[in-house]
């Protein structure tokens, strides 16, 4: 009988037919007709999805993928009933500080994969020794290669718990965390959670700015930004949100019986990263990491792992956690905060309200460029705003 607290390492080896049978469902699928407007604000292109449909059946190579993952060490251990996958590499430098990263939606542990060498061998990226990492990256339960939740309670504060676990469980005493998108969420109440050997944390995404953000009577031109931005997204980009967040289950079918409907639903998110992936696909003009063979790459390990539907069920789980909540005090953050705003994210959020939100902020920083997938985007310069987020906690 194995035991549950085991470490079990994993390859990744998706069968020929299954590979066979995805070329398959995109040359068989079945197109509408061309949207009626210039712009995306229909939903995704005719002719950026047909491109990508394309390239994905006559050139696209999965197991280059697979070989990229399979270069890297992974694991999977059992936590809270789950069978949880995770990327773990040590640093070859003495006294690394481990970082465990969480990704989001419609990313996926794909999305860090860029950042591995900056932050493990800083030395061989123009860094020195003493900035280096232990690097944890664990795909969340119902995402990729981690087993779907066989039932309900998995929202971002158990997971936050089940990261907890996976730290101690590696024999880390001390160690920071870091999370965009629906890993912003976890690394948020992993902050409100304070388990023992957490440092402080560091995020690239405000939660509390995609509720509503701060409005007030003496607004500075950055907050009016912000507030602009998030109700654009709150009014005419966050379809996929409401789905998620309340019928999961219904689009779910559609995630799982074709591919092209799958990459539309994963590509249709915020609008700076759609245009980038879209002219990637279109002009073959990428943005930084955010190539056509990355951005299948991660659709591809979604449809290959049938994770459609759990990934999407995780924003209902969310929604419900949070209604069970409301009205409740939450745990403050005490723990230091590190922040770091993208200019293409759906919002930049000011340093005002990533003060408020977290009283404890020890960093804040604007960058010049990269979106919502920073780290897949600029992955040396995400490398570059962790180190410096943790910096002094070393």
């Amino acid at each position: 009988m194995s035991n549950e607290a085991e470490i079990r390492p994993f390859q990744v080896d998706m069968p020929d037919e299954a590979i066979a049978d995805l070329r398959r469902r995109i040359a068989a699928v079945r197109w509408p007709s061309r949207e009626l407007v210039a712009d995306r604000s229909q939903g995704v292109q005719l002719a950026t999805i047909q491109e990508l449909a394309r390239y994905w059946a006559a050139d696209y190579d999965w197991r280059a993928c697979e070989a990229r993952l399979n270069a890297l060490p992974q694991f999977t251990t059992e936590i809270d009933g789950e069978n949880i996958h995770f990327i773990h590499v040590k640093s070859p430098h003495e006294n690394a500080l481990p970082v465990i990263i969480t990704h989001g939606w419609p990313g996926s542990v794909i999305e860090m994969l860029g950042v591995v060498g900056p932050l493990t061998d800083p030395t061989a990226h123009g860094g020195s020794a003493g900035d280096a990492f232990d690097l944890v990256v664990p795909s969340i339960p119902g995402y990729g290669f981690s087993s779907e939740p066989a039932e309900v309670g998995w929202n971002v504060g158990r997971v936050a718990g089940a990261w907890a676990e996976l730290m101690r469980r590696l024999g880390y005493a001390r160690y920071v965390a870091q999370g965009g998108d629906v890993g912003a969420a976890v690394t948020d109440n992993m902050g409100r959670q304070a388990p023992e050997g957490l440092l402080g944390i560091h995020m690239n995404l405000l939660l509390a700015g995609l509720g509503g953000g701060y409005p007030s009577l003496n607004t500075s031109e950055e907050e009016r930004a912000a507030l602009e931005a998030v109700a654009t997204f709150r009014t005419s980009g966050n379809g996929y949100l409401i789905e998620q967040n309340t019928r999961p289950q219904t689009i779910g079918y559609a995630l799982l019986d074709s591919p092209v409907a799958l990459a539309a639903w994963m590509l249709d998110h915020d609008t700076d990263a759609y245009y980038k992936i879209s002219r990637a696909f279109v002009d073959k003009q990428p943005s930084g990491g955010l190539t056509r063979d990355h951005i299948l790459d991660n659709i591809t390990m979604y449809w290959l792992t049938g994770t459609g539907a759990s990934a999407a069920r995780s924003y209902w789980e969310n929604t419900q956690a949070a209604v069970r909540a409301a009205g409740q005090p939450r745990p403050e953050v005490k723990l230091p905060v590190g922040f770091t705003t993208f200019p293409g994210e759906i919002f930049r959020a000011p340093r005002s309200w990533a003060e408020k939100s977290y009283p404890s902020l020890t960093y804040f920083n604007e960058v010049d460029r990269g979106g919502h997938f920073a780290a897949w985007e600029e992955p040396e310069l995400f490398a570059t705003e962790i180190r410096a987020a943790f910096k002094a906690l070393r």
